[in-house]
C-alpha cells in the first residue's frame, strides 16, 4: 500500500472544517442560560459512545474550578453500556447534581447514559429508545459484505416465541436448526449481555435513585419491553415510565440545535479518492467541548479494498483525539494521545 501515499502527492486531501471560534461563541450564549457547567458529548453516525471517552472527559474536567451542578449536552446513537456507567462515575467525581440536555437523538448506550442524570430535559425533536443489547460476536453470521453481525437477545426471544406458536406435535425443539445459522456460544454471549445490560442500567440509575426496586423495574422496562431497538420513547413515554423528565428551555434548545449544525459540518464526510479501491479517510467521529477548550477524534488513514475477502481494511492510520484550546488569548492545537 505504499503507492496510495505517492498518488497523495497528486491529490489534495479533503479536510473537515475546525469551528472552534464558532462554537465557542455558541457556548457563550449557552452559558447565560445556564446555572452551572456546561459539556458537550457528541457522536457523529458513524461513531459510538467506547470506554476510554472517559480519558478525554476527565482531561477536560481533572484542571479546573468547577460548580456543583452540570449541564450536559448528549447526542449520540449509543455504543457501549459499560462505557455509560465510567462516563457517568466520572462525571459524578465532580458533580452533585448533573442536568441531562436532549435536543435530538439519544439512543441505547446514550439513553443509558442520560439516565445517570438527576434530570432529563427534552426539546420537541428529542427521543430516548430502548437498550435492549445486541452484539458482534467472533462467531455472529456474516451478511453479504462479508461482515459478521450483530444478534440481539430480542430477536432470538421472538425466534423461539413464533416457533411455539406455530409449532406442530412432532417438531422437536427450535435450536437444532437455529444453530446451523448461529452458533451456540452466541445464544450464550447474547443472553449474557443481556442481563449485563440490566445490571449496568440498575447501577447508572442508583446514582440518584435511591429506591432501588423502581430503578431495577425501569431498567427491565427500558431492556425487554419494547420491538424494537430503535424505538423513539419521547418525552410523554418517557414521564409514564418513570423518569424525571423536563420541557427543554426553548432558548436553550435553539442554540443547541445551532451547536449541532456546527458540528454536523465539521463531521461532514471527507473521503479523498485515489481510485476504485484506494481512499483516504479523514472524517471526525466525535466531539467533546468545554468552555475554552475542544477534543475531537478523527479519522487519518488510507483505506483500502481487499477484493478476495470482499473487505475494506485500514493501512496508515494515524487516527487520533486533536485538541483546541485558548490560552492567554490564544488558540492552541495539538494530538491528544490515548493508550
Amino acid at each position: 500500500m505504499k503507492t496510495n501515499k505517492k498518488k497523495e502527492k497528486s491529490i489534495t486531501i479533503k479536510k473537515p472544517p475546525i469551528l472552534f471560534e464558532q462554537t465557542q461563541a455558541i457556548i457563550q450564549k449557552l452559558k447565560q442560560h445556564l446555572d452551572g457547567d456546561f459539556l458537550v458529548y457528541w457522536t457523529s453516525d458513524n461513531s459510538h459512545i467506547v470506554e476510554e471517552d472517559v480519558i478525554p472527559i476527565f482531561k477536560l474536567l481533572k484542571e479546573r474550578k468547577l460548580s456543583e451542578r452540570l449541564f450536559l449536552f448528549l447526542k449520540s446513537d449509543g455504543g457501549s453500556g459499560q462505557g455509560a456507567l465510567r462516563i457517568i462515575n466520572l462525571l459524578r467525581q465532580y458533580y452533585q447534581e448533573i442536568v441531562a440536555l436532549i435536543p435530538l437523538d439519544c439512543a441505547s448506550a446514550a439513553t443509558m447514559l442520560a439516565l445517570g442524570a438527576d434530570v432529563i430535559h427534552m426539546g420537541p425533536l428529542a427521543y430516548l429508545s430502548a437498550i435492549d443489547t445486541s452484539i458482534t460476536h467472533d462467531l455472529s453470521p456474516i451478511d453479504k459484505d462479508n461482515d459478521r453481525v450483530s444478534v440481539s437477545q430480542n430477536e432470538l426471544d421472538r425466534v423461539i416465541r413464533l416457533w411455539e406458536q406455530s409449532k406442530q406435535p412432532n417438531d422437536t425443539n427450535p435450536y437444532d436448526k437455529l444453530y446451523h445459522f448461529i452458533h451456540p456460544l452466541v445464544f450464550g454471549s447474547v443472553d449474557r449481555a443481556s442481563s449485563l445490560s440490566i445490571k449496568l442500567t440498575t447501577e447508572i440509575l442508583s446514582y440518584h435513585m435511591d429506591d432501588l426496586e423502581a430503578a431495577d423495574k425501569i431498567s427491565h422496562h427500558l431492556n425487554s419491553a419494547y420491538p424494537s431497538h430503535g424505538y423513539p420513547i419521547t418525552f410523554r413515554e418517557a414521564q409514564r415510565i418513570g423518569l424525571k423528565v423536563q420541557a427543554l428551555d426553548n432558548d436553550v434548545n435553539n442554540q443547541l440545535l445551532k451547536l449541532n449544525e456546527s458540528y454536523s459540518e465539521m463531521a461532514q464526510r471527507a473521503y479523498s479518492d485515489y481510485d476504485e479501491s484506494n481512499y483516504h479517510d479523514n472524517e471526525i467521529l466525535k466531539i467533546l467541548e468545554i468552555e475554552g477548550e475542544q477534543l475531537y477524534y478523527q479519522k487519518d488513514k488510507d483505506m483500502h479494498y481487499r477484493a478476495e475477502e470482499r473487505r475494506w481494511v485500514s493501512t496508515n492510520d494515524e487516527s487520533s483525539w486533536r485538541t483546541i484550546a485558548m490560552i492567554d488569548g490564544k488558540r492552541v492545537s495539538g494530538q491528544f494521545f490515548i493508550n
